[in-house]
């Protein structure tokens, strides 16, 4: 079985707890601040997934530092199937697919612009009102500044790419006159 499509099976079955639960965001709050412990703390990391460990170990060692994060029973328990099934490296795609799967019930939508320059409050909260008004769904702006752009904005959202940067355009304008 391919690694996303073990991901995509337990982000769904975390989510569906979640939903019946009523705790889908306190979930996924609980999933990212375990995924970002993990991937920052390389020795915990290589121990978790360590084949030469024995997987009672891996367990008790875990088990501490989710009592100590004060997560949840369920996430408790989802952790610690993560732990025994051996699933740990899968942690990362897990979070990307529960975060989509929980935005799909929520009708959320994860936008992310790159400016060439800072944007200002108002400009972000136009932004995020007419990409709600395009979208009809609510939608969470996360803001970059790369200079590198010249002007203008690129902006990714449901998987599709927007570029009305002076950089592209002016990489248009150049592939036109080598052209002909």
């Amino acid at each position: 079985m391919s690694t996303s499509a073990i991901s995509k099976r337990y982000a769904k079955a975390l989510v569906s707890l979640g939903s019946e639960q009523k705790k889908i965001d306190a979930f996924g709050e609980e999933l990212a601040k375990v995924s970002s412990l993990v991937a920052s703390e390389d020795l915990l990391r290589l121990l978790l997934e360590s084949p030469t460990l024995a997987v009672e170990k891996k367990s008790a060692i875990f088990a501490d530092i989710m009592e100590k994060l004060g997560l949840s029973e369920v996430m408790r328990d989802f952790f610690g199937l993560l732990v025994e099934k051996d699933r740990m490296q899968y942690l990362p795609q897990i979070e990307l697919y529960y975060q989509q799967l929980a935005d799909e019930l929520s009708g959320t939508l994860r936008a992310k612009v790159t400016a060439a320059v800072e944007l200002t409050d108002a400009q972000k909260k136009a932004i995020c009102a007419e990409l709600e008004k395009q979208t009809g769904k609510n939608v969470e702006l996360t803001v970059d500044v790369d200079e590198a752009l010249i002007g203008g904005l690129r902006t990714e959202i449901g998987g599709r790419l927007f570029d009305g940067s002076v950089k592209t355009q002016l990489k248009r304008i150049e592939d036109t006159l080598t052209k002909g």
